[in-house]
């Protein structure tokens, strides 16, 4: 049996146990494959039985060595190079023919420095819009046709929703409920969450005009183009070809599921350089949606209701994952603190309690 042949077997081993026993996606399997493959091209696809501690510090000088468009591969992305091969090799120390091979101890060598590890896990501020972005964004849309009517609730719906992006472009029309402002984000109605979850969320109340937007659409749909509940909420252009012309248009919208989230990027892309913005990438918007609910919280429950409408089990993801400031948002609430320092006791121990009734259990 050749080392190609026998390595790509025990690979195939691998991503089963990944999918089958640990349950995970498809992209986190891609990215273990990836990882392996970057091995492979260091170690010029020799055996995997051959994996020594010597072999791992060699693959991270190798990794530091390595540039991607011109610039050295950053800490995040060596990080979880080193996060997936090491996972592999544990579990590849398990199997028949490799356990005298791989030593656990070997494997430990797969890591970065604790400060490098630090600074590819720490969470970074975001640049996201504000809700006067969005508007405008929206308002600077002429509606001469049907995509320009979509375009418009697709923008409005990225915000009021907070949904990823990959879930927008998944969602049948029949999961929104324009009447009660309801999503079902179910999976078993091929809506794609993030681990698969389901669960039923519902549009925040920014603007009544992004909202009105939304709700007209979705009648549209349903009322005008008479769309089956099981069609995509936001359908892909139809395109055609003009009567004795090479040129082709869109102007209206077919039933059919975009393939992936690439024609979002590109429609906030070509309507954000029309309108003269800066263009913000789709999850940017989940960001906004975030800082906008969070900030008009008052209790721990509010806090809780608003996480879980995001499908975040626990108040901290939300917090930990999104509710990092940018600089100058600490600058102007810090300003403004020492600009009022006069908070009673009495609030100051309301303010502790609902904090300490956070933390113990509200999530539980």
């Amino acid at each position: 049996m050749s080392i190609k042949y026998e390595n790509e077997r025990v690979k195939r081993g691998y991503f089963r146990y990944l999918r089958q026993a640990r349950g995970l996606s498809i992209a986190t399997v891609d990215a273990a494959e990836k990882a392996i493959w970057v091995y492979e091209e260091f170690s010029k696809d020799e055996s995997f039985g051959k994996f020594s501690r010597n072999r791992a510090c060699d693959f991270k000088e190798w990794l530091s060595n390595r540039t991607n468009r011109g610039k050295p591969l950053s800490e995040v992305t060596t990080y979880h190079y080193l996060k997936h091969l090491k996972g592999f090799f544990l579990w590849l120390s398990t199997q028949p023919g490799y356990k005298t091979k791989i030593r656990l101890e070997d494997v430990e060598y797969l890591s970065l420095e604790r400060s490098k590890v630090r600074e590819a896990t720490s969470i970074h501020s975001v640049d996201f819009p504000n809700l006067e972005y969005v508007k405008q964004l929206v308002g600077s849309i002429t509606i001469n046709s049907e995509i320009d009517l979509r375009d418009r609730a697709l923008i409005s719906f990225l915000l009021v929703s907070g949904m990823r992006d990959m879930a927008v472009a998944t969602l049948p029309l029949g999961c929104f409920d324009r009447r009660n402002l309801e999503v079902k984000q179910f999976s078993r109605k091929g809506v794609r969450t993030k681990l698969g979850k389901s669960f039923v969320s519902w549009l925040f109340r920014f603007d009544d005009h992004l909202i009105a937007n939304v709700v007209e659409w979705s009648q549209f749909l349903e009322e005008k183009k008479l769309f089956s509940s099981e069609a995509p909420l936001f359908p892909r252009s139809k395109v055609t070809q003009q009567i004795n012309s090479l040129s082709f248009t869109a102007s209206e919208v077919e039933p059919v599921y975009w393939k992936g989230t690439g024609p979002i990027r590109s429609i906030l892309k070509s309507r954000s350089m029309e309108a003269g913005l800066k263009y913000y990438h789709p999850h940017t918007f989940r960001h906004l949606a975030v800082h906008l609910a969070t900030k008009e919280c008052t209790t721990a429950e509010e806090l809780k209701a608003i996480s879980q409408n995001f499908g975040h089990e626990h108040v901290m993801t939300t917090m930990a994952n999104y509710g990092r400031l940018r600089d100058d948002q600490v600058a102007e609430i810090v300003g403004s603190l020492l600009l009022n320092p006069s908070l009673g006791h009495s609030s100051k121990r309301a303010t502790l309690k609902e904090i300490k009734k956070l933390l113990d259990g509200i999530d539980e």
